[in-house]
């Protein structure tokens, strides 16, 4: 079976040196790694990689730019970047300059290895913390669509929590929606948490926002806060 060539950039030495053996001891990868210091493209020319692990945090380099040209270059070579928490903007900007996954250096061994693997077959792999949110449908849409408007109809809500969505834009407390839907508070502080989990939020304040500004209220609810006004 053919193996898995792929190219480590990385400039800590340790890490790179690491990365290396341990991928390398798998039957179906061959690993070469490259310092980030302009050694990166004449190793790629040679290994021909499949797939690309980026350190997002290059010291020698700007990591996007690099990322940038290696699809110019090599645009049947997937890249898959490296960092310990990356944050939205740069997921967004690093999907946008064709990064295919990501993985959190606190990643186990197998996900390490499972990331890499699905990557080579294809896939898009985000990490862990950003998956089953509003956020992982932009970013797998951020080439195309690039506005969070045309996505909002993709993260699904239950009926139960679309309920919830109407009566916090409305101003109502948990108390007050746990009377109002005859569920306990629990159960309603329980919705929330789901709510903001899908929508990458934080605050009830965020999502009452969100909410108006994104459309997300029923046509009822709306009729409600209008005759208040």
């Amino acid at each position: 079976m053919a193996k898995i060539r792929v190219l480590l950039i990385e400039d800590n030495r340790l890490l790179r040196e690491g990365m290396d053996a341990m991928l390398n001891e798998q039957p179906d990868i061959k690993a070469l790694s490259a310092s980030g210091n302009g050694d990166a493209f004449e190793k790629a020319k040679k290994l021909k990689p499949h797939v690309v692990l980026l350190d997002l945090g290059l010291k020698s380099q700007n990591s996007l730019k690099v990322v940038e040209q290696i699809k110019k270059r090599f645009p049947g070579t997937e890249v898959v970047v490296m960092d310990l928490i990356p944050v939205h903007s740069d997921v967004v900007e690093f999907v946008k300059a064709g990064v295919s996954g990501f993985i959190l250096k606190d990643a186990t061994l197998d996900d390490f290895l499972h990331t890499i693997r699905l990557v080579a077959q294809g896939s898009k792999v985000l990490p862990p913390p950003l998956t089953d949110s509003l956020f992982s449908h932009i970013v797998e849409h951020a080439v195309q669509a690039g506005k969070v408007d045309r996505l909002i109809e993709s993260v699904r809500m239950t009926k139960r929590e679309q309920d919830v969505i109407d009566l916090i834009a409305l101003g109502r407390s948990n108390k007050e929606i746990a009377a109002e839907l005859n569920i306990a508070i629990h159960t309603v502080k329980s919705h929330v948490h789901h709510i903001l989990e899908k929508l990458a939020l934080h605050t009830r304040l965020e999502l009452a926002s969100f909410a108006h500004t994104k459309g997300m209220v029923s046509k009822t609810s709306r009729r409600k806060l209008e005759n208040r006004l």
